[in-house]
């Protein structure tokens, strides 16, 4: 295998960068949905998908992969969410090994209250703080890191778009 390629003093800069602004964002806006709206950063991101998706569900394999969670984890959450009346699940009438997740009109409901706070706090913490060209330098780099990420996924295929 040989010898491990360290990280260089501008590598290990942009790496400890990322990854600080990734935790603490993530934890910010999980403490302000979870405040205002009773649901954590990855329930309101489950949300999210269902509300973008054609009839406001997916199938489960299918958004595991969308949200990078695993298909047990999805289950769990979905579980959760489906107590709380925010969620259904189904079986696919032609394969009945599929389970769809759908979304109610309460999950709708409270996805609409949620996503303004939700905005504004990614707005405060992440987008007003760069400038065009930082996010377009961002959103270029990061794009394609997940790019390259998603081509050598195994889940690839399941995929929502992005």
């Amino acid at each position: 295998m040989g010898r491990p390629r360290w990280l260089n003093a501008q590598e290990k800069r942009a790496w400890n960068a990322f990854l600080g602004t990734y935790e603490l964002l993530n934890r910010r806006l999980d403490q302000q949905l979870k405040q205002d709206s009773g649901i954590s950063h990855l329930q309101y991101v489950i949300l999210a998908r269902l509300s973008g998706a054609s009839d406001h569900e997916l199938r489960m394999a299918e958004l595991a992969c969308a949200v990078s969670n695993s298909k047990s984890g999805l289950t769990y959450q979905i579980g959760q969410l489906e107590q709380a009346g925010l969620v259904r699940r189904r079986t696919c009438e032609s394969d009945v090994r599929a389970v769809y997740a759908g979304l109610t009109d309460a999950g709708m409901a409270l996805l609409e209250r949620a996503a303004p706070g939700h905005v504004a706090l990614v707005r405060e913490l992440l987008i007003d703080v760069l400038t065009p060209d930082q996010l377009n330098t961002l959103a270029d780099g990061l794009g394609e890191a997940n790019r390259r990420m998603l081509a050598a996924d195994d889940c690839a295929g399941e995929r929502a778009p992005q």
